[in-house]
């Protein structure tokens, strides 16, 4: 007989409803790229910006133009002091929007007026209507940050506001995409999104489908609450090189991170039918080496239908150093006590 307990378990049972939100130029970039790649469709996307040609010439389905009655679509021009005052009549939109969704990843590239002034104002809002959020700032290249006053100043102010907030905060470094220099530059920036677009979706396989040694939205919203300046990795590979999937997490990261002194880790491990205990047990140990026998350390594990000698891991680390954000605060490097 069907009960009224029962339909409280398949309402609450729903999958988690999840938005990545890209806040001026670079940020709707991103979302464009996002787009035309195969993220699930329980996964919204939407481009945010003052800047209405930007907004038109980007090929998304969800775009919203902000600011309009103060800025007219024409952008900040670099001014985050005007952008946030132009958004003093945005407030309840935004919250009636962000109060549908269990998790929303906010992202922005720094120096700017648009991204500088609304990533911890939406990230703010989010937190304010109970939302899980995750803020990623991207940094400028260093020759941007040196030799442009307002970029640095505009990165600053954001930053500083952002770590007030509490909570998360992912810090991806322009300059780690040197490495890539001689690719053509395009093709550099869409390797960031893609790489924005792994993060995304491993979090949501973490939280969305269930697993033998369980990881659920519950475990993910306690280190986002608690876990500041913060990395996330992801690695894939042969499940017989656990310190070949260590290093691919650490060493070929785009986000500016230094792990100063171990913070709290959350893991996800997915592998085949065929993943022995030993095996996992061999990952894990490998992991917690590389991330410097953190005082706390959760994981769960996912153990697909059909055999495979591949892994995917998934890492939350929380409270840690940001070489870049350190240079730009004039701090010294995040010790954890």
């Amino acid at each position: 007989m069907w009960t009224a307990q029962d339909e409280a378990i398949e309402r609450l049972a729903e999958r988690p409803r999840i938005l990545v939100i890209g806040l001026g130029g670079a940020g709707g970039d991103i979302i464009a790229d996002l787009e035309s790649s195969d993220l699930p469709g329980s996964i919204d996307l939407l481009a945010v910006n003052t800047d209405s040609v930007h907004l038109k010439g980007l090929k998304v389905r969800n775009r919203m133009l902000v600011g309009e009655a103060e800025l007219h679509g024409r952008g900040g021009g670099g001014d985050r002091a005007r952008v946030r005052m132009a958004m003093e009549g945005e407030e309840e939109k935004l919250k009636g929007l962000l109060r549908k969704y269990h998790l929303v990843f906010v992202i922005a590239g720094m120096g700017g007026g648009t991204g500088s002034a609304l990533l911890p104002y939406v990230t703010g809002i989010c937190r304010s209507v109970d939302a899980l959020c995750v803020p990623v700032a991207i940094l400028p290249f260093e020759v941007e940050l040196q030799t442009n006053t307002q970029r640095r100043e505009n990165s600053r102010g954001a930053l500083q506001e952002l770590i007030a907030l509490g909570g998360m905060l992912l810090v991806l470094s322009n300059e780690k995409l040197r490495r890539f220099e001689s690719e053509p530059f395009r093709e550099v920036l869409r390797m960031r999104s893609t790489y924005l677009k792994e993060l995304v979706q491993s979090v949501v396989d973490m939280v969305d489908h269930p697993s033998e040694i369980n990881v659920d939205l519950g475990h993910v919203r306690r280190l986002i609450e608690e876990a500041g300046i913060s990395t996330l990795m992801v690695a894939e590979g042969h499940y017989s090189d656990p310190e070949a999937l260590v290093h691919q997490a650490i060493e070929e990261s785009f986000l500016d991170f230094e792990i100063v002194s171990p913070g709290p880790v959350l893991l996800h491990m997915e592998g085949g039918s065929n993943l022995s205990l030993r095996t996992h047990h061999s990952i894990l140990e490998a992991f917690r080496a590389g991330l410097h026998e953190p005082r706390e350390f959760t994981f769960g594990t996912r153990i697909r239908g059909e055999r495979s000698e591949v892994v995917r891991v998934t890492a939350i680390m929380g409270q840690i150093g940001a070489a870049a954000v350190n240079r730009l605060l004039g701090a010294r490097p995040l010790q954890i006590k």
